[in-house]
């Protein structure tokens, strides 16, 4: 099983802190860094929830050069986020066709599209590579038209960027509702162990890369919603952005 991941990707940065007070100059807590840990984000996350789920998939990725960190400063105990620091957004590198990529997304079983919009892929790179795969998933978080994802063979969105595309009318959409589960062709799939949320970062990288590479494997798609509502739930129960088992 080949599957490529096209995508800007990042350094997912979590320094945690103790606060006791607040400071004297603004009205603005005094944080102690006590440790951090860091990890692959974005389309990076993507890549490493197939690995974690899938050990025996051959995982490529394409994405841009110039680095990108998300550096987010939480209390440790309440695992409250002050704020978020995020470095090196504006980057000029491209998407660029040759070759390489066309061999690498001809030949792979799977392509996941974890598209968010810093500048690396254009609406028309989405579209070709959409009619160049053999089994395609978008996630997004760029405005999007039905021309843009009709090709991929299914595009996940939350709900709030399912609210700011309202209209999109193909059949390929999967509405991730949180603890609630997802949304597809008119069905709610409630997930079957829904968790108090602790923190929801990455949570969508896991259900793109749960839910396509388990249709890959059973060509069903209520099994595989099921098994990515289950492996999402995992992730928002545990701190930072972490990978299921």
């Amino acid at each position: 099983m080949k599957v490529l991941v096209i995508g800007e990707t990042c350094v997912d940065k979590f320094v945690y802190c103790k606060s006791t007070r607040l400071s004297p100059e603004a009205p603005v807590p005094v944080i102690n860094p006590l440790h951090f840990t860091t990890n692959e984000g974005m389309a990076g996350n993507t890549l490493a929830n197939v690995k974690a789920m899938f050990p025996e998939a051959i995982i490529a990725g394409i994405h841009q050069n110039q680095n990108i960190t998300k550096t987010r400063y939480v209390e440790e105990k309440s695992n409250h986020m002050f704020f978020r620091l995020d470095e090196g957004d504006n980057f000029d590198d491209k998407f660029k066709w040759n070759i390489f990529t066309d061999t690498s997304i001809a030949q792979a079983d799977i392509v996941i599209v974890s598209d968010y919009d810093k500048g690396f892929l254009s609406d028309l790179d989405l579209k070709e590579i959409a009619k160049k795969s053999s089994l395609s998933i978008l996630d997004s978080k760029r405005k999007l038209t039905n021309d843009i994802i009709n090709d991929f063979n299914f595009v996940k969105l939350n709900e709030s960027e399912h609210k700011n595309n309202p209209t999109l009318n193909t059949d390929n959409i999967i509405v991730t509702l949180g603890k609630r589960g997802a949304l597809y062709n008119g069905r709610v799939y409630e997930s079957p162990n829904p968790q108090d949320t602790i923190d929801v970062s990455g949570a969508g990288d896991t259900f793109t890369a749960a839910f396509i590479v388990k249709f890959y494997q059973l060509q069903e798609e209520n099994a595989a919603i099921k098994f990515a509502n289950r492996k999402a739930s995992e992730v928002v129960s545990q701190r930072g952005v972490v990978t299921p088992k």
